[in-house]
């Protein structure tokens, strides 16, 4: 087995993008970050100084002409995930793609193809996988201590408020899929069914600037989920709730809870000579699952020394994407819909 360290590139420079590029500068062993691409020369700037890398490039087909660059994290809008993916099979490059996998489940299935048709690994970032916390619950789940699951409520609430973009959901697919697509794959986790029917109520409470444009636009989602094995699903998911970001799961079984998340970002609690009781809620994703991230590029990096398949693969991304789609469908129609076997 070549031993040699792996070149990866990340391919779009925000949030998300930053955080693997960090792991993979410090973190990864094995691996090192020799790139970073974006289209937005402010972002491109910003992410230059923090990393101290040179190759900064504006598009991303520079990256995959690299012959330095071994694999790729997508962390773009994801209308570009299917154009990135497939030129970076293409290209010899292992992927790494972040949620969600795609717009479509055309798109999704033209990902994996190139994929297979090429030989490289293809990951999508569903990182509550490698939670300690959801792994330790899983665990218990696969023991039996609750007995048969029955029912799956898992729930993503975001303080921050949506970009304009994602008021279009042409471009955006909406809050269940930029908010929810982790949800998603909780639930089909951890009943180890498809999700064989959903119905979805949907409003916007938060955004009234977008209403005339975007009438269609939600930011408060709530859709249950019938599992093609029997097992229930139910998923909440808001954008700009303010009070917290608030990422909870609840697994019911025949004689049990398992319960996973919390509010607090910490046990203090303090008492003030006023009478009341203050505790820190949590502020962001990116320190609650910030562990789970590290763990995912390490595993990326471990699944292309072995030959491994990935923990959350091209049809785990697949999966969730169909959900969403038919998710908002139920939201249009105001009816339950079902989904075709994958």
């Amino acid at each position: 087995m070549n031993t040699s360290p792996l070149g990866l590139a990340v391919i779009g420079a925000g949030r998300a993008g930053m955080i693997h590029a960090g792991n993979f500068l410090r973190s990864v062993s094995g691996a090192r970050l020799v790139a970073l691409a974006d289209p937005i020369p402010e972002t491109l700037r910003k992410a230059g100084e923090s990393t101290g890398l040179a190759a900064l490039h504006a598009d991303y087909r520079a990256v995959l002409s690299d012959p330095e660059v071994h694999a790729v994290v997508i962390a773009t809008p994801t209308e570009l995930h299917e154009e990135i993916a497939v030129a970076a099979a293409q290209a010899g490059k292992h992927i790494l793609c972040e949620k969600p996998m795609a717009m479509t489940t055309a798109a999704c299935d033209a990902m994996i193809a190139a994929a297979e048709r090429d030989d490289v690994v293809l990951q999508i970032g569903f990182m509550r996988r490698f939670s300690a916390s959801f792994q330790h619950a899983k665990s218990r789940v696969d023991a039996g201590e609750i007995g048969a699951v029955v029912q799956v409520r898992s729930l993503t609430h975001g303080p921050s408020y949506p970009r304009p973009w994602m008021f279009d959901l042409k471009k955006s697919n909406g809050p269940l899929a930029e908010v929810n697509s982790h949800d998603f794959d909780t639930v089909r986790w951890f009943t180890g069914g498809e999700f064989a029917e959903v119905h979805a109520i949907a409003g916007n409470y938060r955004c009234p600037e977008a209403r005339t444009e975007f009438p269609e636009f939600y930011d408060q989602v709530l859709l249950t989920a019938r599992m093609t094995n029997g097992m229930q699903g139910c998923i909440s998911g808001a954008q700009g709730v303010q009070y917290a970001y608030d990422a909870r799961c609840e697994i019911l079984g025949t004689h049990g809870l398992i319960t996973i998340g919390s509010l607090h970002e910490n046990a203090t609690v303090v008492c003030t000579r006023e009478r009341q009781l203050q505790q820190p809620s949590i502020a962001s994703w990116t320190g609650l699952f910030r562990d789970a991230y590290l763990a995912e590029d390490i595993d990326f990096v471990a699944c292309i020394r072995t030959g491994r398949a990935p923990r959350a693969g091209g049809r785990d991304g697949r999966a969730a994407v169909a959900a969403v789609n038919a998710g908002n469908a139920s939201i249009l129609s105001r009816r339950p819909q079902t989904l075709a076997p994958s």
